[in-house]
């Protein structure tokens, strides 16, 4: 998923060099936000992966 959200990047910023703001904003858009549910899924499996197995 973190390679989606820097694929996404980098497609936001060759289309900010171009000069077309629109798909800029919507790919940084796209960026952001499977960054930040790749950080959420990565903060949720830390905490699950502490917890110990039953007995």
């Amino acid at each position: 998923m973190l390679y989606y959200a820097l694929i996404f990047l980098v497609v936001a910023l060759i289309a900010g060099f171009f000069g077309f703001f629109g798909i800029a904003g919507l790919a940084a858009s796209i960026a952001k936000i499977l960054f930040v549910v790749f950080v959420v899924l990565f903060i949720i499996s830390l905490i699950a992966g502490r917890r110990r197995p039953p007995v």
